[in-house]
């Protein structure tokens, strides 16, 4: 049968936040280090997360994966990175009619980075969340005499 739509998307939020948690740990990454000196581990930064998240789903989207059409909760993007998908995706797909496929998934690489880059990350929160209603607010106390 498969695995499911939900069970998808977290396996792919999970293995690009373990590759970031991993870049950062000492000896795991390529970095350089000097006898006696430790090199910062490198850190992971948002930016990264919001191109590699940003850009996987533009590619489901344009190769028509079947996952593709999961909601942006299910892909783990915020607001902001949903609104980068669309735009990427959008341009891809006249990179392709123009260009081809290859063009359009080699463009997507380099828009989601820039895009992601100027958002510095594009991090910010869904807009559907409210907190929860207040004393003065919840439906009981309305109701109140």
């Amino acid at each position: 049968m498969g695995p499911s739509p939900r069970s998808t998307a977290r396996t792919a939020l999970r293995a690009v936040l373990a590759v970031g948690v991993l870049a950062g740990l000492p000896g795991c990454a390529d970095d350089a280090r000097t006898p006696g000196h430790d090199a910062a581990p490198r850190a992971v930064i948002a930016v990264d997360i919001c191109t590699d998240l940003v850009a996987y789903w533009a590619k489901e989207a344009l190769t028509g994966s079947r996952w593709a059409g999961l909601d942006w909760e299910q892909k783990g993007l915020s607001n902001e990175q949903l609104a980068i998908h669309d735009e990427v995706l959008a341009a891809a797909r006249t990179r392709e009619r123009a260009d081809g496929r290859e063009a359009a998934l080699a463009g997507i690489d380099r828009e989601t980075r820039r895009r992601c880059a100027a958002a510095s990350g594009a991090t910010g929160s869904s807009e559907n969340w409210r907190p929860p209603p207040g004393p003065s607010t919840s439906p009981s106390a309305r109701n109140t005499p």
